[in-house]
């Protein structure tokens, strides 16, 4: 409770410098965050570089902060179980990530802030899949509430295809549906696919769809988030 009234009072204070809507002067923020995918793509290899291309280097300003195996109710606050009492230790890394970005954007002003997030397959394993969207919901409102803005883009990985079959993860794809159901709700949303991005071959040439990427898949997811991301803050202009 403390490390987030710090965190929500050091946003509160550097937000008094962040233009409105509409205003020409300012950096474009990119927020990344999730779990092991987000945490394995290296942004420098082919995000960053193509955001900067875009808009300019001195323009950009990107904060990522992820950490693998870990629930959707570490970044939103107000999750809770389909059955059952909301547990202690909501938002944890929520308030780690929002640190980081405080710590970012001070002094600067904000033109446009984008969301990107990569997460998902510990939901689907625990059978939380039901809740899945509206914790996502919710958490892309929670960065727009604490950032004082109306008008985040967001951009979600969907999950890849490694468990369609639902035996290891039971709720795979009620994850995924969840993640493209709340992308194409919303104007400022957007998701890439991820099938194509974990495919290895075994000693026998077989192909094995796998949980985590290949590097040249990291590098390719990189690419895809920044193209979706220019291309909200192109709609938004």
């Amino acid at each position: 409770m403390a490390m987030m009234k710090i965190v929500v009072g050091l946003l509160m204070g550097l937000l008094v410098v962040l233009p409105g809507v509409g205003q020409e002067q300012g950096v474009h923020l990119f927020i990344l965050s999730g779990q092991s995918n987000m945490a394995g793509l290296n942004p420098e290899l082919s995000f960053s570089p193509t955001v900067r291309e875009a808009l300019g280097k001195d323009n950009v300003v990107i904060v990522k902060d992820a950490q693998g195996g870990q629930p959707i109710r570490r970044w939103y606050k107000q999750w809770k179980p389909k059955d059952g009492e909301m547990p202690e230790g909501n938002g944890d890394l929520y308030d780690q990530l929002m640190q980081k970005v405080g710590v970012a954007i001070e002094g600067k002003s904000v033109k446009t802030v984008t969301f990107v997030w990569m997460q998902g397959e510990n939901d689907a394993k625990t059978r939380n899949g039901e809740v899945y969207g509206d914790a996502l919901r919710g958490l892309i409102d929670q960065v727009a509430t604490d950032l004082q803005r109306k008008d985040v883009n967001f951009v979600i990985g969907r999950l890849s295809d490694f468990s369609n079959d639902n035996k290891m993860y039971p709720h795979w794809t009620m994850v995924r549906e969840a993640q493209v159901k709340v992308a194409e709700a919303d104007s400022r949303g957007a998701w890439v696919d991820t099938d194509d991005l974990n495919d290895k071959k075994d000693e026998q040439g077989n192909v094995k769809h796998q949980l985590h990427y290949t590097s040249a898949g990291y590098k390719e997811l990189g690419k895809r988030f920044a193209e979706k991301a220019l291309a909200l803050i192109g709609k938004g202009s």
